[in-house]
């Protein structure tokens, strides 16, 4: 289950591929602590690249907002989901052809990046279909762009996350449009984001690295899409996964490491250990107690955290059954 390391991440891996929201930043906020703890990965050795599946922004737009919230970041250290699509679409179709864009400026730069034409409008001939998420875009735009598809012609998607958050909560994300143009269309789309693997092969192109490790709070993207790659991965709990999510993640979805927050990058792992009928890790120790993970002791937050999902894993794996998690209170929550 979680792996032990024992030298800090920043040292072990050469790269850390970075999710943003609900890991660097939580809507206009960094997430308390980031900023330094990224200077520090830095110091070690550790390159660092952000990345993102929502393909609206440019790199640079990124970077601005990065820096404004203290975080050293450069245009170039930016992969987006934008950008792997467009690295498919050119691997598809002719260098200088028009491509019909469902989406926004994100994906304009990216398509005229590869030599690509973006367009609007099916009367200047478009030879493929590149979709993804336009704050802006109007409706005609994307039943015109179906309509392509439903026609034949190649469709890549930046990305199918359901939601996206926004300023007054969560709202429909590009794959919502992509399942209507499915639906619509009878067929699905070439995917470029997380959790498939041309944007995280698109990050090491531009960025390098030979020793990823992929650092996010989502499970079914960021956790899932490490493990499709065989790269390790971070799972850090600053982001839309709370204890409910973490216990229930099925194998496939569970990171190499866990941590509290990106301060988990300066220090070394510590894996949970099987103690008489619990786990123990640091001050901790967990156990089942009527299909219901109970925690005891002190020590540090990371710990709290490895201790509770080993503990879970254990008793999932073994049952088949989720123990429950909702009398639990992470350290340093109004609840504990």
């Amino acid at each position: 289950m979680l792996h032990r390391s024992d030298q800090a991440l920043a040292r072990r891996y050469d790269i850390a591929v970075l999710d943003l929201d609900g890991v660097v930043y939580v809507g206009p906020h960094a997430v308390p602590g980031v900023p330094e703890a990224l200077t520090r990965a830095r110091a070690a050795g550790m390159r660092l690249a952000f990345i993102t599946n929502n393909a609206a922004r440019t790199p640079t737009m990124v970077a601005e907002h990065l820096r404004e919230l203290g975080v050293d970041a450069h245009d170039d250290d930016v992969v987006t989901s934008a950008q792997a699509a467009a690295r498919l679409c050119a691997q598809t179709v002719p260098e200088g052809s028009a491509v019909y864009v469902i989406g926004g400026e994100g994906l304009e730069v990216a398509l005229r990046e590869r030599g690509l034409r973006p367009v609007t409008s099916p009367e200047d001939d478009p030879v493929a279909v590149v979709q993804g998420y336009g704050p802006e875009m109007p409706w005609r735009r994307v039943v015109l762009g179906a309509i392509l598809v439903r026609d034949g012609l190649p469709w890549i998607a930046s990305n199918t996350d359901m939601t996206i958050p926004t300023s007054t909560g969560i709202g429909p994300g590009n794959g919502a449009l992509v399942d209507l143009v499915t639906r619509y269309a009878g067929r699905p789309p070439q995917v470029a984001g997380k959790p498939e693997r041309p944007l995280f092969e698109e990050t090491l192109l531009r960025v390098g690295g030979q020793r990823p490790l992929v650092i996010g709070d989502r499970l079914d993207t960021d956790i899932a899409g490490a493990r499709a790659m065989g790269w390790d991965s971070l799972l850090v709990m600053t982001g839309v996964t709370g204890t409910a999510e973490l216990v229930a993640a099925p194998p496939e979805q569970r990171p190499t490491y866990l941590a509290a927050d990106l301060g988990g990058l300066l220090t070394p792992a510590i894996a949970p250990e099987e103690a008489d009928d619990g786990w123990t890790c640091g001050g901790w120790r967990a156990t089942i107690v009527d299909e219901a993970v109970e925690v005891t002791g002190e020590g540090a937050p990371d710990d709290w955290w490895r201790v509770v999902a080993v503990a879970a894993w254990a008793h999932r794996d073994e049952s088949g059954r989720v123990p429950q998690a909702d009398r639990l209170a992470p350290p340093g929550s109004l609840g504990a």
